[in-house]
């Protein structure tokens, strides 16, 4: 990811909360010079001081297979906001884009044992709705076995991050002001997060 200095982030932590936070990703493989993309929820976790990305695909999903076979980019991207050049201070300005973006590169191994699918679905469903797991736990072990079969998990152990923070760095502090009060007046979510964003790096 093409990141210039005023934009990197290079806290690893902060980079490991953002995945948490924005997990629903993008998995990128390339196979014959052909790329292939999935969105996918991750789960997050350490192990060894290394960051694991542990997902699934459905086994019907040609990318499933591919995915063993090279390394993988993960892409993690959630808040952005357009940027009016009516903020700046000089008329001589062109529109932007602000935005956060993470890339986690590693290779991918399989998880297709009947056990580790069943633990993988378990940290799944802790991780984004403990509350649900009384109801997978209730549901017919046929069912669940069926649903099991029908897909292919896997983890990342993450040996490459990439972490970025496009927020005005490069304007005036008037100008950084104006548009942190223009974004935080904005009814998208994504737009008042960049506000957020730019304001806790101000």
């Amino acid at each position: 990811m093409y990141t210039p200095k005023i934009n990197l982030m290079s806290d690893p932590q902060e980079a490991f909360s953002f995945m948490q936070q924005y997990s629903f990703a993008t998995i990128v493989t390339v196979t014959d010079n052909i790329p292939s993309a999935t969105h996918l929820p991750f789960v997050m976790s350490m192990r060894d001081e290394k960051i694991i990305l542990t997902s699934h695909f459905a086994k019907a999903n040609p990318q499933a297979t591919e995915i063993f076979n090279c390394r993988s980019l993960v892409i993690f991207t959630e808040p952005h906001a357009y940027i009016s050049p009516k903020h700046y201070d000089n008329e001589l300005n062109v529109p932007t884009w602000n935005y956060v973006a993470v890339h986690a590169y590693g290779k991918a191994t399989i998880i297709d044992s009947a056990e580790g699918k069943a633990a993988l679905l378990d940290q799944t469903i802790q991780y984004y709705e403990a509350a649900y797991q009384l109801q997978w736990d209730g549901l017919a072990e046929d069912y669940r076995n069926s649903l099991m079969r029908g897909i292919l998990g896997f983890e990342i152990v993450v040996d490459e991050i990439q972490g970025k923070k496009k927020l005005s760095q490069n304007r005036s502090g008037k100008e950084k002001e104006n548009i942190i009060a223009r974004l935080k007046e904005s009814p998208l979510s994504s737009e008042k997060d960049i506000a957020a964003y730019m304001q806790k790096l101000n």
